[in-house]
C-alpha cells in the first residue's frame, strides 16, 4: 500500500529530507528525500573523489536505517532511551520514506527541537540537567554519532498540574560512525575518547546557540517545526490525564 504525503504538510525540513506525521500512524514520522534536491544533485555537490561513489551511498535514510539495525543487533535496548526508534521503509507517493518514532509531550504536540527552545526559553536550569543527562547517556554507551547537532535534538516535556518539566532529550539524526571499522569493534578506551570529542563539541555548539541568541534572528531554518501535529488524530489529554 502506497502512503499519500503528498496533500500532507511536512513538520519540518531537513537538509536533504522533509518530515512527515504518518496519516495512519500519529505515533511515527516518515521522513522522504526533498523533491528538489536528488541524489544525482547531491553526487554533482561532492568533489572528487567522492563524486564517483554509488548513487546509494548518499542516501540518508538508507544509512539511518542501516545505523538503526545495528543498535538493534549490537546494543543494549536501553541506548533507546535517548535515540528515536526505527520501523523500516514504507512506499509513499513522494517515494520510498523511513519511518521512525515521533516524539511528541505529554500533551500530543511534536517536541521542538533543542536549538528552538534554547532560543525560545534560553538554558533554564531543568533544560541543563536534561543535556547533562544526555551526554551521560552518550557516554555510558559510547553511542556512534557525527557531532552532535541542537537541531538533531529534541526536548520531550511532560505537562502536570499546570506544570512543564523536560521529560528527556531525544537525538532523531545524525547517528553512526563514518569509520571503516564499526564503533562497537573498536577498543573501548577508543570508543570513550571519541565520544567524549562528540559530547564537548555538543556543550561548546549550546554555547554558541546561546552566543548567537543575542541576536534577533533565529540561524538558518533547520530546528523549527512547521506545525505542531495535533489534529484530529491527536487529541490534547484532558485535564485529569496532565495531572
Amino acid at each position: 500500500m502506497t502512503i499519500s504525503l503528498s496533500v500532507e504538510k511536512p513538520f519540518a525540513r531537513g537538509g536533504n529530507r522533509l518530515c512527515f506525521v504518518d496519516p495512519e500512524d500519529a505515533g511515527r514520522c516518515i521522513k522522504v528525500r526533498r523533491p528538489d534536491f536528488s541524489l544525482e544533485d547531491l553526487r554533482r555537490k561532492k568533489g572528487f573523489p567522492k563524486n564517483l561513489k554509488p548513487l546509494s551511498s548518499f542516501d540518508d535514510s538508507l544509512e539511518e536505517y542501516r545505523v538503526m539495525r545495528s543498535f538493534q543487533q549490537h546494543y543494549p535496548e536501553g541506548i533507546f532511551d535517548h535515540v528515536s526508534r526505527c520501523y523500516g521503509f514504507v512506499d509513499t507517493d513522494m517515494g520510498r520514506g523511513l519511518a521512525s518514532e515521533l516524539i511528541r509531550d505529554s500533551d500530543g504536540r511534536i517536541s521542538i527541537t533543542l536549538k528552538q527552545y534554547v532560543w525560545e526559553r534560553g538554558y533554564s536550569e531543568d533544560c541543563q540537567q536534561a543535556v547533562n543527562q544526555l551526554c551521560e547517556h552518550w557516554l555510558r554507551y559510547c553511542v556512534p554519532s557525527r557531532d552532535i547537532l541542537v537541531h538533531n535534538v529534541v526536548v520531550q516535556r511532560a505537562y502536570r498540574g499546570g506544570e512543564e518539566a523536560i521529560q528527556r532529550l531525544v537525538v532523531i539524526d545524525g547517528l553512526g560512525s563514518g569509520n571503516l571499522i564499526p564503533m562497537h569493534w573498536q577498543p573501548v578506551w577508543l570508543q570513550r575518547s571519541k565520544t567524549q570529542r562528540k559530547v564537548d563539541n555538543f556543550h561548546h555548539r549550546i554555547a554558541t546557540l546561546l552566543e548567537t541568541r543575542k541576536h534577533e534572528q533565529f540561524p538558518g531554518e533547520h530546528g523549527l517545526l512547521y506545525h505542531n501535529g495535533v489534529d484530529d488524530r491527536v487529541a490534547p489529554p484532558s485535564k485529569e490525564q496532565q495531572s
